[in-house]
């Protein structure tokens, strides 16, 4: 059985901020001067409660699995410790000799982590580190690791796969294998890679698996690849979300010690005008805005800048789909700066540790309810302080409840009624030019797609989405048709069409798209008046096919139904007869006797079987409505029904 360990007493001792009293130069296994030394350059001086904990259990051969809050210092947890690994080797190793490999699920992490690690990486005499992320020339990479070799790998489990999947290098003798936000790793489908991996790799070794949530996949993974691991278990107090702040216990909440959480319920309508009020209000704060989409990135990076009350403020986009490229350089950009905006998806929720984030706006709650905390934990990092708030439409209330049944609390902010209407701003916008149009319908209908997946299906019903609303919220001048809105029956109420706009006719800003467009239009102008479109022939009707002579059983069966309702319809009449709602005379109307002068012949020898049914029948409604005096009459209007007949 797997030990268990806590490092909540150090977090209770830390109380007042994210650090314990314990200095790393006191740690025990000791750390080596070099490695306390480039501690003190980096400003690191006293421990993190999850640095606390884990460092000395993997120093002490053992593997480590932990489970701490984002923003607790679990980098320098495993950095440390591998760099301490390697220099206590008696030997200096060979160039093609990998000794220890971190793994990370996206780019923008495994490079911050090589970027941190370098300092430490550097008081290692004769070892070599290599950073391995995509967005690079397989081949190019492939040579350079050939020619030079690598004792440290960090990268993304797709390329180390690559690498691995040759000879370049030999990893009998790795000594130590870090698997960083560990859940999101197998989230990602990345499992098969890193089943190949473990598969390269001796069982000999020391495993670290660190992630800030903890899922059953994750600790099927930890079963599979470490030994005997100790858990290590980081909790932070627990706000109290009541008027009486010194009621806080330690209670095991997800989020960062200094983050203030907070939630807003607004309508659709007013969401993107209290977005906008929101950024004004905090126009000196550095802010991150996380929408659902790469499209909702797109669209609301280009609208934000257009608004009055917005211009001047420096506002960056970031999302999966930019070219690894310009998403470093908006990543570089935003974190060089003071204040300012940065407009993303979720790919920017995990790891990246950007300095000095005061602001989290969740716009569009996430899919997954595990990332949001992962979002919120891009602020309040180490000892600092910051705010985190989540939009919700009133639909989406229950969140809340759900979230703290998470260990997430959070506390409710109102919704300003006085904010200013930017609709006609966006509006505005979209008439002048055609670009932001599309990139609204794009963005819009991205959103509800994306709403359709959320995990929290039964909070984020899209069959209640207020589409009407919705489209207000995005400026759009109309309605997109789209199959969700067309065959279901969403909600427009709410949408103010805008009148005498013919949509054909807005125009690029860019001339050189709009002239592109008017070419495209001609061009398909005369494609059309050189090859006009045939008039649909309507189909010949079918023929009626012959119906189907009824089987002998097939006729049983309906004479029996028609038999049955005849019945029960008699047996609704005797009971209103028994009940005096109607007379006797009209009970023989209804049945059919009311006009018989009793002049029928007896019938033919055909209609015997006939007779016998109906006294049957007869038999049967006298049981049913336990008919005594009135029974006789019941037997004559039966047989005159039979002479009738």
């Amino acid at each position: 059985m797997a030990a268990s360990t806590s490092a909540a007493a150090a977090a209770a001792a830390a109380r007042k901020g994210a650090l314990t009293d314990k200095r790393f130069s006191e740690l025990s296994p000791a750390l080596s001067p070099e490695v306390v030394e480039a501690l003190d350059r980096g400003g690191f001086q006293r421990c993190t409660p999850v640095q606390a904990a884990a460092i000395p259990h993997l120093l002490s051969h053992k593997d480590v699995a932990v489970d701490a809050a984002t923003g607790s210092g679990k980098t320098l947890a495993f950095i440390v410790p591998v760099v301490e690994i390697l220099r206590r080797r008696s030997s200096r190793p060979k160039s093609h000799e990998v000794l220890a490999l971190i793994i990370s699920p996206t780019r923008e992490l495994s490079s911050q982590i090589f970027n941190v690690a370098q300092p430490f990486f550097a008081t290692l005499n004769g070892v070599s580190s290599m950073l391995l992320v995509g967005g690079f020339d397989i081949k190019a990479e492939l040579k350079k690791v050939e020619e030079e070799g690598a004792n440290i790998l960090v990268g993304t489990p797709g390329k180390l796969c690559d690498i691995m999947h040759t000879d370049a290098l030999e990893y009998k003798n790795l000594e130590i294998l870090i698997l960083d936000e560990a859940d999101r790793l197998l989230d990602m489908g990345f499992q098969k890679h890193i089943n190949f991996i473990l598969s390269m790799l001796p069982k000999l070794r020391r495993t670290g698996l660190f992630s800030a949530t903890q899922t059953k996949a994750v600790s099927d993974l930890s079963k599979a690849g470490l030994r005997n691991p100790i858990r290590v278990e980081v909790k932070t107090e627990a706000k109290s979300t009541s008027k009486d702040a010194g009621q806080q216990e330690l209670g095991p909440s997800k989020t960062p010690l200094g983050l203030r959480l907070e939630y807003m319920i607004c309508e659709a309508s007013k969401k993107s005008s209290q977005l906008v009020d929101f950024l004004v209000q905090n126009s000196g704060k550095k802010i991150m805005v996380y929408f659902a989409t790469c499209a909702c990135v797109d669209y609301w990076a280009v609208v934000l800048p257009l608004i009055n009350s917005l211009k001047g403020s420096p506002i960056i986009a970031y999302h999966g789909k930019m070219k690894q490229g310009l998403r470093e350089k908006a990543l570089a950009s935003f974190s060089a700066l003071s204040s300012g905006v940065l407009v993303c998806t979720d790919v920017a929720a995990r790891g990246l540790d950007i300095p000095s984030v005061d602001l989290i706006v969740q716009y569009d709650p996430p899919q997954d309810p595990n990332v949001f905390i992962h979002r919120a934990g891009r602020t309040a990092r180490y000892d600092q302080e910051g705010d985190a708030i989540v939009f919700l439409l009133p639909k989406e209330d229950t969140y809340v409840e759900f979230l703290k049944l998470r260990g997430v609390p959070l506390t409710e902010r109102e919704c300003p009624a006085n904010t200013d209407d930017v609709i006609p701003q966006i509006r505005s916008a979209v008439l002048e030019d055609r670009n932001v149009m599309e990139k609204g319908l794009r963005a819009f209908v991205s959103f509800v797609r994306a709403y359709k997946e959320h995990h929290c299906s039964y909070i984020f019903r899209w069959k209640d989405l207020e589409i009407g609303k919705l489209a207000m919220e995005y400026g759009l001048l109309q309605i997109p048709s789209m199959p969700e809105v067309k065959h279901h029956s969403l909600s427009l109420e709410g949408f103010i069409p805008v009148d005498d706009v013919d949509i054909t006719q807005i125009k690029y800003k860019d001339k050189a798209r709009e002239k592109q467009r008017k070419k495209a239009l001609k061009r398909k102008a005369e494609e059309e008046a050189q090859n006009p479109k045939p008039e649909r022939k309507r189909a010949p009707e079918k023929p009626e096919k012959p119906k189907r002579k009824k089987t002998g059983k097939q006729r049983q069966s309906i004479q029996t139904k028609e038999d049955l309702d005849e019945l029960a319809h008699e047996y609704r009449l005797l009971k209103k007869l028994k009940r005096g709602d109607i007379d006797e005379e009209e009970y023989e109307k209804l049945t059919g006797f009311g006009d018989s002068d009793g002049d029928a012949s007896d019938g033919d020898a055909s209609n015997l079987d006939e007779r016998k049914e109906k006294g049957n029948k007869t038999q049967k409604l006298k049981q049913r409505g336990k008919c005594k005096g009135g029974s006789k009459k019941l037997e004559g209007r039966s047989k005159m029904r039979s002479k009738r007949r």
